[in-house]
Order: C-alpha cells, then sequence, then structure tokens
C-alpha cells in the first residue's frame, strides 16, 4: 500500500477539524484554545510538506518552517501573558479577559 498525497491531507483535515472544534467548543480554558490553534498551524504545516514532497519543490518545506516559528512565538507570548494574567487574577478564565485595560 502506497501512503499518497490524499492521505496526508486527509490527516490535515481531520487535525484541523479538531482545532476548530476545540476552539469552538471549549471557549473557558485558555490552554485548550491554544492547543487548537498549534493543531491548526500543524495541519497547515501537513499540508505545506506534503504539497512541496508532491511538486518536489522545496517552497512549502520552506514556508512550513516559518509557519513553526512563528507557531513558537505565539505559544512563548501566549503562555508568558497567561503566567502574567494568572499572577493578577488568580485564575485564567477567559470571561475575565476583558479586565484586561492598561
Amino acid at each position: 500500500m502506497d501512503v499518497g498525497l490524499q492521505h496526508y491531507l486527509a490527516v490535515a483535515a481531520m487535525l484541523f477539524t479538531i482545532g476548530v472544534f476545540g476552539i469552538f467548543v471549549n471557549r473557558k480554558n485558555v490552554i485548550i484554545i491554544l492547543m487548537s490553534v498549534e493543531l491548526i498551524l500543524l495541519a497547515v504545516n501537513i499540508n505545506f510538506v506534503a504539497f512541496s514532497a508532491y511538486l518536489n519543490d522545496v517552497q512549502g518545506q520552506i514556508m512550513a518552517m516559518f509557519v513553526l516559528t512563528v507557531a513558537a512565538a505565539e505559544a512563548a507570548v501566549g503562555l508568558a501573558i497567561l503566567v502574567t494574567f494568572f499572577r493578577n487574577r488568580g485564575d485564567i478564565a477567559v470571561d475575565d479577559a476583558n479586565v484586561m485595560k492598561g
């Protein structure tokens, strides 16, 4: 059995769907929302690499590296904001995020 492009696209579609489902179903927990965003970015990376291999072009792999860099920065900044918010408020409920006015 040969693993083709459609298999990679199916896995990426499933990951993307789980990520979107995680954002819409759980709006209370910020950590789950961040993990769902990471799943969506992972699905995009799988698409980039799959099409890059299918077309014998390296541009998709380069773009995947940029997406990984942005995802790492997003996770670091998001977790730093969460730690600061938890220290100030005592919880990380999404409903209380509108209180963060400077």
